[in-house]
């Protein structure tokens, strides 16, 4: 994986949080804050709930991530499916981007609730009644089940990667990125939820994930227009640098020719 996909996925997943997560976890937090902390707790309790919860969510993503990454392993067998994947990925990619700007509705098509279902409510009114620690790591884990336009499309990002470790890390990166914003959610949510700056990140975030989608396009036109060229450059990617015949060692005086 490219320096420049964990910039992009860092940087978009925060901005994000900030509009898209908000407006979809949001009411979560605000839930399980309202009853499963009180104002009487101390800082410290306070922050690791929240703690627990985020890192509950960032363990479903890499889960996740690991599957699609697993997927994109089978998929990849040859430069050219790695390329068409990575195509997949770019127009999905601009779909979301552009969906994110309002301009279609493209993620709001995919985002299922799933709080309509039985047992999702019988599992969340434990979890909500509950105020263990645990509670609020499996409340997490839970939550990062629910079907998001911005998850499906880091996650079609993680099978990019043709690896199970890569893909976690896809995934985990993104959870990770998130947190900011609903971790304070709790403490500052006026100011979160104001429509000026959760318009502004919303924008930049799309614009970002439009640039990552035509990036990722292009990658997948090299993967298939030159296959032999792009086989040979990542082979080339996966040798150790060797320097002179002493393999990458410092070689005395006279003895490397």
């Amino acid at each position: 994986m490219e320096n420049i996909d964990l910039v992009i996925i860092l940087t978009t997943a925060f901005l994000g949080s900030f509009g898209h997560c908000i407006g979809m976890c949001g009411g979560i937090v605000v839930a399980y804050s309202s009853s499963k902390i009180d104002e009487t707790d101390s800082y410290f309790r306070q922050t690791f709930a929240h703690l627990s919860y985020n890192l509950g969510r960032v363990t479903t993503y890499a889960f996740i991530g690991a599957l699609f990454g697993l997927l994109g392993q089978a998929l990849s067998f040859t430069p050219t499916t790695k390329g068409i994947l990575f195509i997949i990925t770019g127009l999905l990619m601009l779909l979301a981007g552009l969906s994110l700007l309002g301009k279609l509705n493209f993620l709001n098509k995919l985002e299922v609730s799933f709080s309509k279902y039985p047992w999702y409510q019988n599992i969340f009114r434990k979890l909500i009644g509950s105020k263990s620690f645990g509670s609020f790591y499996l409340l997490g884990v839970l939550n990062g089940m629910i079907p998001c336009g911005l998850v499906y499309s880091f996650a079609i990002m993680a099978a990019t990667t043709a690896s199970p470790l890569w893909g976690a890390v896809v995934m985990a990166s993104f959870g990770l990125a998130t947190i900011p914003a609903l971790f304070f959610l709790g403490f500052v949510t006026k100011f979160l939820q104001q429509g000026t700056l959760r318009g502004t990140m919303m924008k930049i975030a799309a614009l970002l994930v439009v640039f990552y989608g035509v990036f990722t396009l292009y990658k997948g036109y090299n993967f298939v227009a030159n296959p032999e060229k792009m086989q040979a450059m990542m082979e080339s990617m996966r040798e150790t640098p060797k320097s002179g015949k002493c393999g990458g060692m410092k070689c005395a005086p006279g003895k490397c020719g």
